[in-house]
């Protein structure tokens, strides 16, 4: 029996990718055999699920229920529904079983609330258990953003916390104590691999205000060359200016090296990621940084009639219309740690071709796909005032819709992207991020120095980590595609 129902007098659920030019009057094969101008307003959710899912997912030909023409008939389609007790579940069923990233947005008003009203406590940690077994975790601080609640708490880069308003982090509890992002951290300290309490907690809470990406833009003189140092901690389009300007500084500097720390960036926006490719470089424009691969659907319509779609070129101007500053290097040092994903992963496959880039660390996440968030809306759009205006549901979907290449068409690294030189940062002995002699940095330096010291780390144990502060973020380790889609013709 159906659980859930809502009611609605018109209904076709289309999305921003269509198959067709569609209004609310016509509705379109659904991949039945006898599917037209039939509606029911009671699965108005779950024929949005479906048929967002079966046109442009990228990977709808893996999920066998996706195919056109599954169902012989729209009640047995909807039989089908039936037997699902929730939204969650169906749209689980509709990813392909190795999709970790696609996701369902239960109520978009809510996450863009949250969005407009950007807030944080400015504390930046990993979170590790003990043991591959144990049920219990702690967190590290990987760095404290200035001015914070957590900067202002005394925060630093280094602590070691492991209970979180009095109660004990474990794998149970960790995401709905660190969830709200205001409570105390009860500090720690491990020594020969023993974690202890420590008697003092540090009071930390959310405060409205987008943080900048750019967090640490400075030079270093290195045995008389000038090197850029920029740690860089996801790519949002809001702060392109300011990326843009720490690049002018970067010019004005004359620097002939740059060290792009992006250890902690698990992506974002891909045209502020063809931006940063272009103020590295500046010597390729018009070329190709990165392709595209949508679904089979999609591809041969693009290929047809839009190849040029398919493509993101380096570029002389930033979406805003500001000139970009570019520095012309041939060469690029790249810091990585397994929490670098998506865009920053773009930054390293899309440059890799054109130039040098040397990549120290660990290695890359491996998320090469990119997503867009779609509403339940009469004709492609990206506007969510022109979503059905009779409809009564407030879902949205955040699925895959394309996966990146370079331009030798190297994409699929789905194990990650492997360092030139291997580095596992060592959360025990971090040191300070920007100094000369923190260890991924120092290591860079010797590179560009000639001295090439690159002495193997000791390490008093190795943790697995679980998580980290930025998995509360809506776009978690997402690549984000925001320009116009084109809808398929047929």
């Amino acid at each position: 029996m159906r659980k859930y129902k809502l009611g609605i007098f018109t209904l076709v659920s289309l999305m921003i990718f269509s198959c067709a030019k569609n209004t609310e009057e016509d509705f379109v094969d659904d991949g039945t055999a006898q599917g037209q101008n039939q509606k029911d307003p009671a699965y108005e959710v779950e024929d949005f699920f479906y048929r967002t899912m079966s046109d442009v997912y990228l990977y709808n030909e893996l999920v066998p229920v996706l195919a056109d023409y599954r169902f012989s008939s729209i009640e047995d389609k909807y039989e089908y529904f039936d037997t699902f007790s929730s939204p969650d579940r169906l749209f689980n069923k509709l990813k392909s079983s190795n999709d970790k990233y696609s996701r369902m947005i239960e109520d978009y008003r809510e996450e863009n609330r949250i969005s407009m009203s950007a807030s944080s406590n400015g504390l930046k940690y990993g979170l590790v258990t003990y043991c591959q077994s144990c049920p219990d975790i702690f967190g590290y601080v990987r760095y404290v953003v200035p001015n914070s609640s957590a900067d202002e708490a005394g925060a630093e880069r280094g602590m070691i916390f492991n209970r979180i308003d009095g109660q004990m982090l474990n794998r149970s509890n960790y995401l709905d104590l660190l969830s709200s992002g205001s409570f105390s951290i009860g500090l720690a300290k491990i020594v020969n691999n023993n974690i202890s309490n420590l008697d003092q907690t540090i009071e930390i809470s959310n405060r409205t205000g987008a943080e900048n990406p750019v967090f640490i833009s400075k030079t270093l003189e290195v045995n008389g060359v000038t090197v850029g140092y920029l740690l860089y901690d996801s790519f949002e389009e809001e702060f392109d200016e300011e990326l843009n300007q720490a690049f002018r500084q970067f010019k004005s500097a004359d620097i002939s090296e740059l060290v792009l720390d992006l250890r902690y960036n698990g992506g974002g926006d891909v045209q502020t990621a063809v931006g940063l490719a272009s103020m590295i470089t500046g010597q390729f424009q018009g070329e190709i940084f990165m392709k595209e691969q949508w679904n089979a659907k999609y591809q041969a319509f693009y290929e047809s009639k839009n190849p040029e779609y398919l493509v993101n070129r380096f570029q002389t101007k930033l979406p805003s219309g500001s000139s970009i500053n570019s520095l012309n290097l041939d060469r690029l040092f790249v810091l990585t740690t397994g929490s670098t994903a998506s865009a920053s992963e773009l930054i390293i496959n899309g440059l890799d071709p054109y130039i040098n880039v040397v990549h120290i660390g660990d290695v890359t996440t491996g998320k090469f796909q990119a997503s867009s968030v779609l509403y339940d809306a009469p004709s492609p759009t990206y506007k969510k005032e022109e979503i059905f205006s009779n409809v009564t549901h407030h879902y949205a979907l955040q699925p895959l819709v394309l996966k990146s290449s370079n331009v030798n068409g190297v994409s699929d690294y789905s194990n990650g992207l492997n360092p030139d030189i291997k580095v596992v940062e060592d959360f025990l002995n971090l040191g300070q991020l920007g100094d000369p002699n923190e260890t991924l940095l120092k290591i860079a330096l010797d590179e560009i120095s000639g001295n090439q010291s690159r002495s193997p780390l000791q390490y008093i144990k190795t943790y697995r980590h679980v998580g980290e502060s930025d998995m509360f973020k809506p776009n978690y380790k997402e690549m984000i595609i925001k320009k116009k889609p084109l809808p398929v013709i047929d």
